[in-house]
């Protein structure tokens, strides 16, 4: 099927759904608790909440000893999370006690929609069918330079969209950059498509290099029927939207055929880390590893953008083991994280993925890393840092320019000391 008749087919399955309506997820009154498990037995306890009702959402795995956990909660569960909490001596603090306030609390600026084609711009966030059309307006205003691609499709029907940029019809080096595989995670396809504008329009020297010297193949939503409904219905959520029994959705982060469903994942549809029923069982991974596994060979670097936390990870998440280049990877990380810092003193951390956050099997940078012979491979999550309230998940749109700034910085840097290495070689 063309390119052209994929889209139609797609727009013509979403116009479908238009028409069913949902009622708008609201978070009144729900508590915002960060507990901290300091022990074995404390960790089970949580770990049995996280699987036990869908009137607790943890925003954070339950994997590790000591790690903060923040979880919300509905104003009916409160004393018995509360009792639960106490009998096994867990601490716990109260962040928010009316969610839905703290939320109205970030302005995030949404775009009206259908007007992104006039002055798209990064003060802003856009509804999907507004960047949709924007990279559809690049690839004719740019020919030769700029091709529409579709990285798969989605449960609904949608095109999981972007671009591959080349200034060039030798062959070159590949990057392929994914934004956007956790819905709610809006600052991660923000970013994404200011890098494409400015590997499409930036006069600054090391940017066009980028542009000149690289095929980028750039996906800022990975996972869009999750997006939309992050826009209709629930800002919060964070899976896909199969159904599954009564609940809907699976992680498309622990979804991908590479150790899939090990650790740090969950069984449980109703979690927000169900791995699914089986590895790429969600129609969006798998179409999308399809596609990857299409340019296997052509690409070099492999790039997930998420939020938040400001960390820089790389392989493995479902092991403590480390890559045969673990080498190679700390002296990219080490230039990478400290040219994030140069222009507005944001300080990343990170490591491998296991270690530097929690063990989270079957995510895309390992199944790149491990099966498509992608030597070098890394997420960042993007800003806030970790110590940001629930408006880490909602970064104000007045920060979508730095954030994407300093990333571009750090990506400058990466791909530099990669070359040095010799991996584009």
């Amino acid at each position: 099927m063309s390119l052209t008749k994929s889209l139609l087919f797609g727009l013509l399955a979403v116009v479908a759904l238009a028409g069913v309506s949902a009622e708008r997820a609201r978070y009144d009154n729900y508590r915002l608790y960060k507990v901290n498990a300091e022990n074995v037995d404390q960790l089970a306890v949580l770990k049995q909440l996280e699987s036990s009702s869908d009137s607790i959402l943890f925003l954070d795995g339950v994997h590790i000893v000591g790690a903060d956990v923040k979880m919300v909660v509905a104003p009916h569960k409160v004393p018995d999370l509360l009792e639960i909490l106490g009998k096994a001596e867990i601490k716990y603090l109260l962040q928010s006690s009316d969610l839905q306030k703290t939320l109205d609390e970030t302005d995030e600026k949404v775009a009206i929609k259908g007007r992104a084609g006039e002055s798209y711009n990064w003060q802003q966030y856009y509804e999907l069918d507004d960047t949709y059309a924007w990279l559809q307006t690049l690839a004719k205003e740019n020919p030769g330079v700029v091709t529409l691609i579709e990285g798969g499709k989605t449960y609904q029907g949608r095109s999981i969209l972007g671009v591959k940029i080349t200034r060039s019809r030798k062959e070159k080096p590949g990057i392929f950059l994914e934004a956007g595989i956790h819905a709610r995670e809006w600052i991660a396809p923000a970013a994404a498509t200011y890098i494409i504008n400015q590997l499409i329009t930036s006069e600054v020297e090391a940017i066009k290099q980028l542009a000149e010297n690289y095929t980028w193949y750039v996906l800022p939503h990975a996972n869009p029927d999750g997006y939309v409904y992050t826009h209709t219905t629930d800002r919060m959520w964070r899976k896909t939207r199969t159904p599954y029994s009564g609940c809907f959705g699976a992680d498309p982060n622990r979804n991908w055929a590479f150790h899939w469903n090990e650790v740090g994942t969950s069984s449980n549809p109703c979690a927000d880390t169900y791995a699914g029923p089986a590895a790429f069982s969600e129609i969006e991974t798998l179409s999308l590893s399809q596609y990857i596994a299409s340019l296997k060979g052509k690409i070099q670097l492999y790039i997930s953008l998420h939020a938040y936390s400001q960390y820089l990870l790389y392989p493995y998440g479902h092991t403590g083991d480390l890559p045969d280049n673990v080498a190679d990877f700390k002296k990219v990380y080490d230039v990478s994280i400290a040219a994030v810092n140069k222009r507005y003193g944001t300080k990343y951390t990170g490591g491998n993925i296991y270690d530097a956050i929690y063990p989270a099997a079957g995510a895309s940078v390992d199944w790149a890393y491990g099966t498509q012979d992608v030597r070098m491979s890394f997420c960042y999550e993007l800003r806030p840092s970790s110590n940001s309230l629930i408006t880490g998940f909602k970064l104000p749109a007045e920060q979508i320019v730095p954030a994407s700034e300093e990333l571009l910085d750090s990506i400058v840097a990466m791909v530099s000391e990669i070359k040095s290495l010799g991996y584009f070689n």
